[in-house]
């Protein structure tokens, strides 16, 4: 089983930004497909002032900031260049749904689906959509948004599948911005059921995959949250896919590659738990050799190698050819010496 999807996250939240350009992007892409990817996914298009496209309705909503290049599109090209699928992440506005604002929270994100449709609808790389709102159980107006954002996606779109990825309030599950790595009121297997067998009753019909990240728990419990977050999946109606994290929640520095050892742990719990794909939060920063951080070169060598995967960064080398004799021009034969 292998990584076949990953997100891109260019409007990073607690990761910092690698600053690239087209070329670097384009490279991305290319080893990305090499290694067996197909799916690439915008975490999401916009959050807070922030966006990946000059967004008129952001502009309007929030006096967003208009990006220097546009993104959206650039990730479309390089998509439909690699022949992958692309989702279209939601718009996070960090602070409507947050305070309890979810009809506002609702209300834009309608509208920046509806402008990126019309915008880049024609492209035969767009795919499907992603709800940005990331929640670990029962939060305020998640059914509503959720429900109401997935529906609308699909009426603008012609039915394009919509694609979740939440988590599980384990012990892991941290201030970001702090240095603990673990809580104490981690919530049991049997409580994550019950809450998400409430929530997936209510959006049915409006999503369609469900990924849980996988990083929140601890390793031994891994297997147990798969085999409940795959069975809920299929029992009502939707893929069963699993959001393996490529980065370590083990540390007080946030947030670095994983270690091997770990990321082979995750990817055999997946492989026993039967899920329909794995894909990856993600390939740029923590698994490409392009990875600002140095560690994720080598993650990426121990990936392919455990995997079979030839090397993509070996590019056969032209053949050398052998140096011609120099050609004479007429009248300048050289003459012999007596």
């Amino acid at each position: 089983m292998l990584i076949t999807g990953t997100f891109l996250d260019e409007i990073s939240h607690d990761i910092p930004s690698q600053n690239w350009g087209p070329a670097e992007w384009r490279e991305d892409f290319r080893l990305m497909k090499a290694v067996g990817i197909d799916t690439v996914i915008l975490i999401r298009c916009g959050h807070r002032r922030w966006s990946t496209y000059p967004s008129q309705v952001l502009s309007r909503e929030v006096g967003a900031f208009e990006p220097p290049v546009d993104l959206v599109r650039l990730f479309l090209e390089l998509a439909a260049e690699q022949g992958m699928s692309f989702f279209f992440g939601t718009y996070d506005s960090g602070v409507f749904w947050h305070r309890g604002e979810y009809a506002k929270e609702i209300q834009v994100s309608r509208d920046v689906v509806s402008e990126a449709w019309e915008r880049y609808g024609g492209s035969p790389a767009f795919k499907g959509f992603y709800l940005s709102c990331e929640v670990s159980g029962r939060f305020s107006g998640i059914v509503d948004i959720y429900a109401d954002l997935g529906r609308h996606c699909k009426r603008v779109s012609g039915g394009l599948p919509v694609l979740i990825s939440p988590y599980v309030a384990g012990r892991k599950a941290v201030d970001a911005f702090k240095g603990a790595v673990s809580r104490e009121d981690a919530v049991t297997p049997e409580r994550h059921e019950r809450e998400w067998e409430e929530i997936l009753a209510g959006i049915e019909g409006a999503v369609d995959m469900l990924a849980f990240q996988d990083g929140h728990v601890d390793f031994d419990e891994l297997a147990e949250y798969l085999a409940i977050n795959r069975d809920l999946a299929r029992k009502h109606g939707m893929q069963s896919w699993t959001n393996l994290e490529t980065f370590d929640r083990d540390m007080p520095i946030k947030f670095l590659p994983i270690r091997w050892e770990k990321l082979l742990l995750k990817l055999k719990a997946a492989e026993s738990a039967g899920l329909d794909k794995v894909i990856t939060f993600e390939f740029s920063h923590f698994l490409s050799p392009q990875s600002a951080y140095r560690q994720a070169a080598g993650l990426f060598s121990r990936y392919i190698e455990n995997r079979g995967i030839a090397d993509p960064r070996r590019r056969p080398s032209a053949p050398r050819r052998r140096p011609s004799a120099p050609r004479r021009r007429p009248g300048h034969e050289p003459t012999t010496m007596v």
